[in-house]
């Protein structure tokens, strides 16, 4: 399969699981709000995902995907296969210990996450949520297991629809386990638990149909279960600096209003929908696919296809970003404002959308950089960058906070400035050491994105204050969309034969050459 293809089916299924995350998170917003209810779902929430994001996604991903493609290259799929029930076992081993150890400590890790919330009502709420809601680690830990198995052999479409089962999940459990609870937190917190299980089961299944299934063996300590272990850690410390910006998001929002943690959250959703389509798929098609190729030799394909990415990843977030932050509050009112979702929450979010949307060709291209060392087996560089860009987040935050009135979108202002530190630094490494040059094509096409972003980002800064509702927002962005198309057309960047190409099922891997 080619990166463009690998990238389509991917994003394709990420923008279905978008679309039925907004869907969950209007839900969410008219029957939670955006106050204490709200806050407590979500900062327990974000405990299992802050740990899914920074072992399981993350450091785990990033240190299974290139030795399973070892294992099928020198042993073939009995050998991978066999790896990878020895990261299991030796994933359950620890995983299993420090889900029930975190749900008795719940009141101690609340603290931490949370510091500004102990002396409000809103603590014990979050306290109980957090119990119901973290044994979704253990699952969705499982689920990026046998999803990294099934990406190792390029059957990307079953991973990327799971999160889609994580969206109905909640749909289903806010509107029909609510009216027998004390309140929809309560109701949400177990939909996330229970599609973590449904997740789970999804991928087991698929991986048996693909004749990789994963069974369960006694857990062992060798060569490649201590390589894993070697390769992970780094990640693991270093996390990735956009979590880590985005758990000390909480952090700092805890001391804030009630309704800060709210904003920030739907403001993030927002956001993620550009760079889960985009930067998702780019991070998960690209790393097995230049695992393979450097493993083959094949370095110059490698780099060829870092490029490629890198340039479908600007195509599609640098008009994004210009989107979001011209129509950044009519959105938020767009999609959440009902029920107990107010003018104020509005505001808020709209605010803190804006301030994340700086950071997002930041984000996407962290995305496509940071494949380039984890296929090198080379996970200690990205940490030594992330850490120095958590500083900057930490020291920008404190800023923020103290010597001005941004609130919440000062935190998520903060988020970009580091993600755009730790982007610009991963580039640097990269070239200084041979392995990414930026080729002829991607510089061409680099400006004339830009440029097309441009145009399109004055026409909606020129019509948005005459629009008023949700309809007229709609509208703009079909329009937006359909201009920055024109823009793209006229410049040279969207040619027809390479969006055919993105669907073939033999797409060429050389890339075209530039336009004229």
């Amino acid at each position: 399969m080619s990166l463009a293809r690998a990238i389509a089916t991917v994003g394709g299924f990420t923008m279905l699981s978008r679309v039925a995350g907004f869907v969950r998170d209007m839900v969410l917003s008219a029957v939670l709000g955006g106050g204490a209810i709200a806050d407590a779902f979500f900062v327990a929430f974000k405990l299992p995902n802050f740990f899914r994001r920074l072992f399981a996604e993350g450091a785990f991903s990033a240190a299974f995907v290139p030795i399973f493609a070892r294992e099928m290259q020198a042993g073939g799929r009995d050998a991978a296969i066999a790896f990878a029930r020895e990261a299991q076992a030796a994933f359950l081993l620890v995983l299993l210990p420090f889900v029930i150890v975190l749900v008795i400590a719940m009141p101690w890790v609340m603290r931490l996450l949370a510091p500004g919330l102990t002396d409000d009502p809103t603590f014990a709420l979050a306290i109980d949520l957090g119990r119901i809601c973290f044994p979704y680690l253990l699952f969705i830990s499982l689920v990026s297991l046998h999803g990294g198995v099934l990406n190792g052999i390029e059957r990307f479409a079953h991973v990327a629809a799971t999160p889609i089962l994580l969206n109905l999940a909640i749909i289903a459990a806010v509107l029909g386990l609510t009216p027998l609870l004390p309140n929809g937190g309560y109701a949400a917190a177990i939909g996330v638990t229970l599609a973590g299980l449904l997740q789970w089961l999804w991928l087991v299944r698929a991986a048996h149909a693909e004749g990789v299934g994963v069974g369960f063996t006694r857990p062992r300590w060798t060569a490649r279960v201590r390589r894993l272990v070697t390769l992970a850690t780094p990640v693991a410390v270093g996390g990735g600096v956009q979590q880590i910006s985005l758990f000390l998001d909480v952090v700092w929002a805890s001391l804030l209003p009630a309704g800060a943690i709210s904003a920030l959250y739907y403001a993030d959703r927002v956001a993620q929908l550009p760079l889960g389509v985009v930067g998702v798929a780019i991070g998960t098609a690209l790393l097995p696919m230049l695992a393979r190729q450097l493993r083959a030799g094949e370095n110059d394909a490698a780099m060829a296809n870092q490029n490629r990415a890198l340039e479908f990843g600007f195509l599609l977030a640098l008009p994004a970003a210009v989107a979001l932050w011209v129509l950044a509050e009519p959105l938020v009112r767009m999609l959440f404002e009902r029920g107990r979702f107010g003018n104020e929450d509005a505001i808020r979010a709209g605010q803190a959308l804006a301030a994340f949307a700086i950071g997002l060709p930041a984000f996407v291209a962290v995305k496509g950089l940071t494949p380039g060392f984890f296929a090198r087996e080379d996970t200690r560089t990205p940490l030594y960058i992330a850490l120095a860009a958590i500083a900057a987040n930490v020291a920008l935050n404190i800023f923020f906070l103290k010597a001005t009135s941004l609130g919440a979108a000062g935190i998520a202002l903060a988020s970009s400035i580091a993600g755009w530190l730790n982007a610009v630094a991963l580039a640097v490494v990269l070239i200084a050491r041979g392995h990414w040059v930026a080729d002829g094509r991607l510089f061409d096409r680099g400006w004339r994105i830009l440029a097309a972003s441009a145009g399109m980002g004055g026409f909606l800064w020129f019509i948005e204050p005459h629009s008023y509702g949700g309809t007229a927002t709609l509208g703009l962005c079909v329009s937006g969309a359909a201009l920055y198309g024109a823009f793209g057309i006229a410049l040279g960047i969207l040619r027809r034969d390479e969006i055919v190409a993105l669907f073939r099922r033999s797409a060429p891997t050389a890339p075209p050459s530039p336009p004229a």
